[in-house]
This record gives C-alpha cells, structure tokens and sequence, in this order.
C-alpha cells in the first residue's frame, strides 16, 4: 500500500495509524484522492492509493537517507532500532498530535440532491446528533449543519484519522448510505481550511446562490439549537460564533446580499422562465408548505406581481400571520387533506416542507386532471425541499415538469455576476477573521498547561501545609489554621502570577503566538509537566472507559 499525503493549510492528513484489514478492503476506497473545487479556491483532500494486486502484509521500505555497503541496504540512522522506533511511534500517537477541528460532509458541490436528501439531519434532530457523535471515542466536541443545500459537520477531534473514520461510519449508520457511496460525495477540511469554510458559508459565498442571507439564519440556529447540549463545546460554540460576526460583516461592509436572490426567489424565477410569457400573470399557484421556505416563496410571488395563491399547511396559524403581513395578496388556506384536489387545480406547484416521504408520487399525478390551456402549457413542480417532496418519477407523467434545488443553477447564473466584485472585498474580510480565530483557537492550546501547573502547585501548597499543621499539633484554633492556609495560597498565587500572565493571549500585553507557545513548552520542561499522560490520551482513555460500561 502506498501512502500519498496532501499538505492544507492549517494542518495535513496521514492515515499511516489507519488499520486496514483484508476483511474490508472495500473501506480503503473512502480515501481515494478527490479534488473538491469551492469557489475560486482548489481544495485537495489528502489520500491513499490501494492496489489490490499488493500483499496486505505491512512492508518496511528504507528511506532515502539509507547506503549501499558490502551489497546490503544499511540505515544512516541505525542507531535507532525498528523496534525502539514503533515503541516511540505509539508512546508519542497523542502527545504528537494536537486536537482538531474538521468539517466532514456533502454539500450541492459535491453531491447531488438524491445523496444529499438521505443524509440530511431535521434540525429537531440536532441535538440528538451532538450527543451520538460525541459518544464517538476520539470525537469531543460538533455541530451539525444540515440545510437543503449541505450537511455538514463540524467536530473537534481528538485523533484526525480515527476522528474521520468514526464520522463517516456515524453517517452511514444514521442514513443508511453505504460508506464506501459516502466518501464519493464527501468533502474533508480541516483546522484553518475547515474555518475558512464555515465562514464563507455563512458569508454566503459557498452557496448556491451567492451571497443569500438565508444561511446565516440557518448558522445561527445551528448555536441555538446546541445550547445547553453536551458536546457543544468551547471551540465548536466560538466557531460558530465567530462565523456569524463575519456573515453579518460581510454583508454589511460589502452589500454582497443587496439585490441577490435566496433559494426561495430562484425558485420563483425558475418558474417564470418555465412559464409561457403570456401566462405568467394568469397561472394557478399552490405553494405546499408555510415554513421558512414557503413563506420567502410566497413574498417573492407577491413581489412579482402573483396576487392570488393558494397555501397549503398543516395548520392555519402561518398562513394567516403571512396574510397579515402580504394585505394585497388573495392567500387562500387549505389544509393537507386536499392536497391532491388544489393540485388538479395549479398550474405551478411550489414544495417545501420537512416531510421525509414523497407527497406527490407518479401514481397520483397520473390521476390528475391536465392543465386548462389550450397551447399545451405544463403543470410546473418546483422543488426545493431535502428530502424531496416531489418523486422524480412525477417527470415522467404526460404534462408535467420536474425541478429541484439542484436545478436552480440556470437561474443562479444570471444573476450572480454583478456580486463577483463584492466577492474579492468579502474574501478580505474573511481572512482577517480566519486569521483572528485561528491565533483565538490556538492560544487555548496553553489551557492545558496551565492546568497542569495549577494541579502541581496545589499538591505542593497542600502537602506542605499538612505537613506544617501536623508538627503544630491537634490544638490549633481554627482562625490560624486559616490563616496559614491563606497565607499558603497568597503565596502560591503571586508566585503563579507572572507564569500565568505568559501563558495568556488575551491582548492586554504585545506578545505573539510563538512566544506564547514557547512559554508554554518551557513550563513543561521546568516542571516536568510533559511527563504526566497527555490530555488527549487522558480524554481517549475516558471515554473509551465509559463507552464500555455503557454497553456492558
């Protein structure tokens, strides 16, 4: 097996503690090389090439730096065994490896909208999602992003490698999606990479229709939603924050989203360019569904001129607080048991519900009536749910039209020229954002050691005093022993002060990152922190322990 990595920005892949066995050879293939392009942006995802003529028995191949001496191949490094070296590979798989962020997922650039429809998460079941996926081993902390667009999501890992594997394993179990299908479609980015991302997402810039203000209210409900839920943790949760101080930045200082179109309007524009001229005034429209979506399609309807539309929604309550809100539209409320009888009804049928079954199958709309035109106009489905409301099959049926969200590209093109300016301005501010978290991200990276000195000083401190009370005696009045204590502390704490003070990037003083961090590892070599279990060994440990006595 050869071994291919892709250097990212922020961070690189290596699936050389990837286990493989002859058993699954079929799972080797998720990591086949895939370039993703977002934008004007190549993401390249790091790999592994599997030829199935090679033994699975592992090989050790010299290096580079090996000689040729007396006709056999000698290491300049001998000094080092084989042994010693996997004996300091597998001592140092955690303390070498830091926690990381990543984003795993499928979104209208990778994957079409029957993959993506299977995989997509109801936001109901997002929290439910958050606890499942940080019961995972080496996953410690994610989000879950899931729109008609995208899933996607976000975790801090404690291993890249195992963190990946368990995601992927995760997704398909949930979604019944074979992995092997998954890692066709999905997309890996990590540290820097994965932040950039989420905020050009936010920003609007990776989506399908650029600059759409739609997204940022989604990512904000993805924070909402995580409130409170175990596993929403500290860098996911400013994350995610962050990313939505640049959206709303980004659209304030660029007006990339003045003028531009959501997923609702191009819907509404895909519809009047399927419609004949003459009949875009005059046809009959049923929109299925009140929610967020719908009730953008029926502003954008009313907008261009459709005064009379007919609403279908499980309960009145939306639609008339849409009807208060459009006075000059004709809304008309029908419940859900007469879906089939407005559609005999409508010329242009507009779905966007949450439903995970199909609501109009090839069966049923065979058994409508034909539109009422006499040039042969065709009853129009425009759908722009995931899952899809409509069964592709509805396109075989005499006189009807079939389109979804990945159909609305035509529409996207038209109208996204005039924003590729403002596009150039938003990435700028981007940067500097990505910049800001990254530096925010990475001086937690001393959280650690300043617990650990903490802890050590503390055992000292503690100790100590015991020690001193004892010699004391048992008839010490209580406001000294207090006082000692106090004064242990005091001591303690001035002299953790400046140490404290250095391990800290909060601004108030001109120091750098790299200074920060070299601070951090001379207090590790000072105190002899670095010879305690790593953290991310400890958290491993942990929840592997837990694990276990959740299934036994």
């Amino acid at each position: 097996m050869a071994v291919a990595s892709s250097s990212l920005t922020g961070g690189s892949f290596d699936l050389s503690s990837t286990s493989c066995s002859s058993s699954s050879s079929s799972s080797l293939d998720c990591f086949r090389h895939q370039v993703r392009f977002f934008g004007s942006r190549r993401r390249i995802k790091p790999l592994v090439y599997w030829t199935r003529s090679h033994s699975l028995s592992p090989k050790c191949e010299l290096s580079s730096n090996s000689v040729v001496k007396n006709g056999k191949k000698e290491s300049r490094t001998s000094s080092l065994s084989a042994l010693e070296l996997l004996k300091t590979s597998a001592a140092d798989r955690y303390t070498k490896e830091s926690s990381s962020i990543m984003v795993i997922g499928l979104n209208i650039h990778t994957a079409p909208v029957e993959v993506r429809e299977k995989v997509s998460i109801p936001e109901a079941q997002w929290p439910q999602a958050i606890r499942e996926l940080c019961s995972l081993n080496h996953i410690e902390e994610a989000a879950v992003l899931s729109t008609c667009n995208r899933i996607e999501i976000y975790v801090l890992a404690l291993a890249q490698n195992r963190g990946i594997k368990e995601v992927t394993e995760w997704m398909s179990k949930f979604s019944g999606v074979p992995v092997t299908e998954l890692c066709q479609h999905r997309f890996l980015l990590y540290n820097q990479d994965a932040t950039q991302h989420l905020f050009e997402v936010a920003a609007g810039l990776d989506s399908l229709v650029l600059g759409e203000g739609q997204i940022l209210a989604q990512v904000k409900q993805v924070v909402k939603n995580g409130q409170g839920v175990p596993g929403f943790g500290r860098k996911i949760s400013e994350l995610f924050k962050r990313a939505i101080t640049t959206g709303k930045r980004v659209r304030t200082e660029t007006n990339i989203s003045s003028g531009s179109v959501s997923v609702s309007s191009a819907a509404v524009e895909l519809a009047l360019l399927k419609l004949p001229e003459y009949s875009s005034s005059t046809a009959r429209v049923l929109i299925v569904g009140a929610g967020k979506m719908g009730k953008l399609v029926i502003r954008h309807l009313a907008a261009k001129g459709c005064k009379k539309m007919v609403v279908i929604n499980r309960t009145v309550d939306r639609v008339a607080a849409i009807r208060e809100e459009l006075m000059d539209a004709d809304i008309v409320y029908k419940p859900f048991s007469e879906l089939l009888a407005c559609a005999a009804q409508a010329d242009v049928i507009f779905t966007c519900t949450a439903s995970k079954a199909p609501l109009f199958i090839k069966e049923s709309v065979q058994a409508l009536s034909s539109v009422d035109s006499e040039d042969g106009c065709r009853r129009l489905f425009i759908d722009i749910s995931v899952p899809r409301n409509v069964e592709p099959s509805v396109a075989e049926v005499e006189g009807a039209d079939v389109y979804n969200v990945d159909d609305l590209k035509e529409v996207v093109e038209a109208n996204k020229e005039d924003r590729l300016r403002k596009k150039i301005e938003a990435e700028t501010i981007i940067a500097e954002e990505v910049k800001q978290f990254e530096a925010l991200k990475d001086s937690l990276e001393t959280v650690p050691t300043i617990k650990k000195l903490r802890a050590y000083a503390e055992r000292i401190r503690s100790a100590e005093v015991d020690k001193c009370l004892s010699k004391m005696g048992d008839d010490i009045p209580q406001h000294k022993k207090k006082a000692i204590y106090d004064l242990s502390l005091g001591i303690v704490n001035k002299l953790l002060h400046g140490p404290m003070q250095h391990l800290k990037c909060d601004g108030a003083e001109n120091r750098t990152l790299s200074e920060i961090l070299e601070n951090m590892h001379a207090l590790n070599r000072i105190f002899g922190l670095d010879t305690e279990m790593s953290v991310l060994e400890e958290k491993v440990r942990a929840k592997i322990e837990q694990n276990q006595k959740q299934s036994s």
